[in-house]
């Protein structure tokens, strides 16, 4: 991976299955990461790991299946980005800043509007019936 900044540099890319290949071992450690060291991610995956299949069971087609489970993959993409968020804040600095507050504020308010959404969702679809 050393070699990787100094390939870019000279403007060689990885191309083809090498660079999908590279990007799923990204996605993989970012998988990891986020699972070993984010307590709030656990916790929507495991939420994810009980509402996924509840989704599928509920809902009484494609779509409605689809519409239902959205949602609740969703709030493991907010999740990831507002772990991303957190990480680049506190690299840049431990100290207090107002800014770097609010930046992680709006980080979690996404995550807030996103189980807002699975709820609204769920609702519409279910009391629909």
């Amino acid at each position: 991976m050393e070699t990787e900044p100094i390939a870019i540099e000279r403007g060689i890319k990885p191309r083809g299955v090498v660079r999908v290949l590279r990007a799923f071992g990204a996605s993989w450690r970012g998988l990891a990461g986020a699972f070993r060291g984010e307590a709030a991610f656990r916790q929507e995956l495991t939420f994810a790991a009980l509402a996924g299949p509840l989704a599928l069971w509920l809902g009484r087609d494609g779509t409605q299946r689809a519409v239902l489970l959205a949602p609740v993959l969703l709030i493991l993409v907010v999740e990831l980005l507002n772990s991303a968020i957190e990480a680049t804040v506190d690299r840049i600095g431990l100290e207090r800043h107002a800014l770097a507050g609010l930046a992680k504020d709006f980080g979690s308010a996404a995550v807030f509007m996103s189980f807002v959404l699975l709820f609204a969702v769920w609702a519409l679809v279910l009391l629909g019936r």
